[in-house]
């Protein structure tokens, strides 16, 4: 690590990992250690004066995890960069956020992204082109870590000659908080008075800085502030927080962290009814007295990814990463605390499924940057067949004049090659097939009507 170049905070928090692993840690969460949470408040009850709501958004800073790639859509490059509104990019479209939320406070907003090695040049290059974007004094990106990843059979640092890239991997997005403090950024932060950051990840749109949030957490003094959504059953296999027992703190249990034979309690929505939209608010000059106080070390709970060195390569040697979330924290800080948001706060990208919703007239896009929906209850179910969607030029090729209108749309489910024509209308539930080796067109202004 040191001859990479590696911070010197970044190695003992490796270091202190590594020993945790090697001591048998897992991180494990188990069932009879916690409560599930009680009430919280709404970000719909909380009502501040507009003059604390300026005054909170004139201390706080947007960072947005921009670290990954669209690997798991066939593309190489920043997942931010992809098109996703009306031609528009997820950074394209957080630059408008931020500026227009400056001008409607008065407020200078800062946006920093925290970049790997692999999307800095491309994402900086999408905000060059909006003209006062960048603050004076602030860097507008710093990068993320890097670790060896370890062989599993006896946790000595990888090697790949095939690309030897794969034998490096990041220490999770918990590395946030070791990276700003070996960029420097958190200092650069707090010396021009940035007492809060607003943090999320990027291919998140509906993650805004919400003045509301930003005034209670000044208000009441809230070190760290999560955005919590209400559980329903897709969302079974996310990270909930609960009440840790021992202490009475708040804590997030992640799927990694699951007890062996405890899935059964982790995915029940009824018992734990809220799960963490990593939307997080931070005070930044608490988080400096903890990264002091431990010489850099947060001491996140430990997550152990198993994985093969290639990942594109299931043959290739077995190894662990060593991973942190940054969620986690809530129970590092005393006195965080959950607060409850509506869904339109959380609508990440994570597949072509999300992206088809997001392309449809299921979402307005504003000159403000802001989505909006018409659609009544919950967005529609979509699930397309991976063999011919799950890779972006595949979808694209099937989508080529534009996603169909899902806005009285309910389900869409997609089996085999289907390609969509011009026009084309979803209305309830609707599965759409083809036949095995051939090719279905849905022909031009076509409504799909199901139950």
């Amino acid at each position: 690590m040191r001859a990479a170049g590696t911070a010197e905070v970044a190695i003992r928090v490796f270091t202190h990992y590594y020993r945790l692993l090697e001591s048998g840690q897992l991180g494990s969460i188990r069932e009879e250690d916690i409560d599930p949470v009680g009430d919280l408040p709404h970000l719909d009850h909380l009502d501040p004066e507009p003059d604390a709501m300026r005054a909170a958004l004139a201390e706080t800073v947007v960072i947005k995890l921009n670290g990954g790639l669209g690997t798991s859509m066939g593309v190489t490059g920043p997942k931010s960069a992809l098109p996703v509104k009306d031609g528009l990019s997820f950074l394209d479209i957080i630059a408008r956020q931020i500026l227009t939320t400056r001008r409607q406070y008065d407020v200078p907003l800062p946006l920093v992204l925290m970049n790997s090695f692999r999307t800095k040049e491309e994402s900086l290059q999408i905000l060059s082109e909006y003209d006062g974007l960048a603050v004076d004094g602030l860097p507008l990106s710093f990068l993320q870590n890097m670790e060896p990843k370890l062989l599993a059979d006896d946790l000595t640092p990888a090697e790949w000659d095939a690309d030897p890239e794969l034998a490096w991997c990041p220490p999770g997005h918990g590395d946030l908080f070791t990276a700003l403090v070996a960029s420097g950024t958190l200092d650069a932060l707090r010396e021009r008075g940035f007492r809060h950051a607003f943090i999320s990840n990027a291919d998140n749109l509906g993650a805004t800085a919400d003045p509301r949030i930003a005034a209670w957490m000044a208000e009441h003094e809230v070190p760290f502030g999560m955005e919590v959504c209400r559980r329903t059953r897709s969302d079974r296999k996310g990270g909930h927080v609960a009440v840790r027992k021992s202490d009475g703190r708040l804590i997030l249990r992640d799927s990694a962290q699951v007890a062996e034979g405890e899935t059964q309690f982790f995915q029940d929505v009824t018992r734990h009814r809220t799960f963490n939209t990593n939307n997080l608010w931070i005070d930044l000059d608490r988080l400096a007295d903890l990264m002091d106080g431990h010489d850099g070390i947060l001491g996140l709970p430990i997550m152990v990814n198993r994985k093969t060195v290639d990942p594109a390569d299931p043959t290739s040697p077995k190894v662990i990463q060593l991973e942190t979330g940054m969620g986690t924290a809530i129970e590092i800080f005393e006195g965080s605390q959950a607060v409850i948001v509506d869904r339109s706060r959380f609508k990440p990208v994570k597949t072509t499924n999300d992206l088809l919703v997001l392309r449809s007239d299921v979402y307005q896009l504003d000159d403000a940057g802001d989505l909006t929906t018409t659609h009544d209850g919950d967005e529609p179910y979509v699930d397309l067949d991976p063999e011919y969607f799950k890779i972006l030029a595949d979808f694209d090729s099937r989508f080529p004049v534009g996603a169909p209108s899902l806005v009285r749309a309910d389900r869409l489910e997609v089996r085999g090659d289907v390609v969509f024509g011009k026009d084309v209308t979803v209305i309830g539930e609707v599965e759409i097939e083809a036949a095995a080796g051939e090719r279905r067109l849905v022909a031009d202004g076509t409504v799909l009507e199901g139950s």
